[in-house]
Formats: C-alpha cells, sequence, structure tokens
C-alpha cells in the first residue's frame, strides 16, 4: 500500500497517476476531501493537524508519500505544517512504512549560487524559516534510522492543471485568460523551473528506488535554463501569438502589498527574482540516467494542448 499524504494537490494527483501506472495500484489517498483518480483507489478522509486519524490513515501502508500544501498563509504555515509533518512521521514510524518528503526551497539561499542538495539552509523570511524546520525535522529522521526516509526537492513549477506557483499564476494563468502576462522584479534572471510531472515522476522513481532512502534528492530539471523574457518569448512561439509582458519592479509590488495580503505574503519571495536560480539536479540524473526530463518548449506545449482540450 502506497499511501498519499495531501492527496488533492496537482503534485500528488500526478504523483498518484504515476506510480498506478508504473508501480502499484495499491493506493491511499488521504486529505481531508479526498477524491479518486482511479477506480481501485483507497479513499481516507482525514485531518492531518490530528495524530489520531493521521495513524489511523498510515496504518498498513508500506510507502508514505507527504505533499500536503497550504495556502500561503504565513501564520497558518507556522502554526500547521509542522503538526502535520511530526504527525505524519510519527504515523509512518508507528506502521514500519518508508516517508518520502516532498520538500521546497525556501530555506535555501536567495542568491546566485549553484544550489546542490548540499547547499546550507539560510531562510529568507517566515516562511523559510518553517520549511527550513521541517526539512530538519526529515533530516533527524534519517539519522535517528528507525524508518527509510528520504527529501525530494524541487525548484519552483510550472504546469498544466492547478498548479500553484507565482510563474503559473503570474505568466501562465494570464496568458491562458488572454491577458497580459506579468514577471516579478526582473525578466532577464535565469530561472531554474520543473514542470509538475516531471516532479511527480521523479518522486515516485525515489519512493520506489531502496537505495535513494537515507538522502536528498533535487528532483530533475531542464538545465537550459531560461530567463523570463525568454520563456514568454517561447510560449509566444508555442501560442503562436506576440506575448508582452510587464515587469512588476520592486517599488509596484510594496505598493500593491499595500492592499493586497497576496502580494505581502509573496514579500519574503522575491530577492530570488533578482538573482540568477541555478538548482542543480545531476545527482538524480547520474542515478536515474533514463529519466527524461521535459523541456521547456514541450512542457509549454503540453499546457498550450490542455487548455485547447478544455476550451472544446
Amino acid at each position: 500500500m502506497h499511501t498519499i499524504l495531501g492527496a488533492t494537490g496537482q503534485i500528488a494527483v500526478e504523483l498518484a497517476r504515476e506510480l498506478h501506472r508504473t508501480y502499484t495500484t495499491d493506493l491511499r489517498l488521504v486529505s481531508r476531501q479526498p477524491r479518486k483518480i482511479h477506480d481501485s483507489d483507497t479513499l481516507v478522509a482525514a485531518n492531518l493537524l490530528d495524530a489520531a486519524q493521521t495513524a489511523r490513515a498510515v496504518h498498513g501502508s508500506h510507502t508514505v508519500y507527504f505533499t500536503a500544501g497550504l495556502p500561503p498563509d504565513t501564520a497558518l504555515w507556522e502554526a500547521q505544517f509542522p503538526v502535520m509533518l511530526r504527525n505524519a512521521l510519527d504515523a509512518t514510524r508507528a506502521a514500519g512504512a518508508r516517508f518520502v518528503y516532498f520538500d521546497n526551497t525556501y530555506m535555501y539561499p536567495q542568491d546566485s549560487r549553484p544550489l546542490t542538495e548540499e547547499a546550507p539552509f539560510a531562510p529568507v523570511g517566515r516562511k523559510g524559516q518553517v520549511r527550513a524546520a521541517m526539512a530538519s525535522m526529515v533530516l533527524e529522521e534519517m539519522a535517528r534510522g528507525d524508518i527509510p526516509a528520504l527529501i525530494g526537492r524541487a525548484p519552483e513549477f510550472y504546469g498544466p492543471g492547478k498548479t500553484q506557483s507565482i510563474t503559473n499564476t503570474l505568466i501562465l494563468d494570464r496568458i491562458l485568460a488572454g491577458q497580459k502576462p506579468r514577471v516579478p522584479v526582473r525578466d532577464d534572471t535565469l530561472r531554474t523551473l520543473i514542470c509538475t510531472p516531471d516532479a511527480s515522476r521523479a518522486l515516485a522513481a525515489l519512493g520506489n528506488t531502496p537505495d535513494a532512502f537515507g538522502q536528498t534528492w533535487h528532483l530533475p530539471c531542464d538545465d537550459d535554463r531560461l530567463t523570463y523574457r525568454q520563456f514568454i518569448a517561447l510560449a509566444s512561439e508555442v501560442w503562436e501569438r506576440p506575448l508582452p509582458h510587464q515587469v512588476l519592479h520592486p517599488w509596484m509590488l510594496a505598493a500593491a502589498g499595500l492592499v493586497s495580503r497576496q502580494v505581502r505574503e509573496l514579500r519574503e519571495l522575491l530577492p530570488r527574482y533578482g538573482q540568477d536560480n541555478l538548482f542543480d539536479s545531476s545527482k538524480f540524473k547520474r542515478r536515474f540516467p533514463a529519466f527524461e526530463v521535459t523541456r521547456y518548449r514541450q512542457g509549454l506545449a503540453q499546457i498550450h494542448t490542455a487548455s485547447r482540450g478544455r476550451a472544446q
């Protein structure tokens, strides 16, 4: 039994599809309001803030995937994320299962240094501090050695469906809505983005590779990094129409933050958009040389095709 905690997000949905397609049809999907993806899926409604509910949801599992998400609310992250993760780790240990933690890069330095799995934690802001504490919790579990555990860490997402990221929200969703795409801070810094289906496929591969446990892995990305200016130009070729964009300079975002809580919640992430983001996933590619990474043109074409299918 492979159990996905936080099973309604885009990463979790695509993870379930990949596990079902490639590894096992014995899937348990856990969230407050889980929904079946395949007829054979087992659904368990549980609140991960409740230790007893989490333990019941995980009982009997072989591998547990933690993909739970929360809205971008700092106070909510501080109050709930560590509790959810602690409950999940305790439940996995009680079940004698393996634990796969899906992570992001909020705890990393927001500068242009190449980021490998050995990069130091240097969080900027409270959300980064939460993610650093959570990653440290899993690293401590690895060191304890009671259960096999691993971390699969992804940079910023882009992708189809309900993918949530600044790239999707400000650029791709606006293109799909016929609006002018917007770029935070600068459009000439290199970005490392991961296509959400790749993140899920890679997470499934790690969770089904015994020697991957006990380690942190950067999930695989296209190494031909683009600036947002280049990314939007490529999207223009895929959509076959001009896509002029607007750069949201820091002073504009500061002004917007006076009236928008959503913008205020993003402020601590903004320094990374003023620097090249060089996320290194070579470790994964060496271990899984047959893994096919989605190139940026391919990913944009998939999004375009999916949007046309929804419109028909």
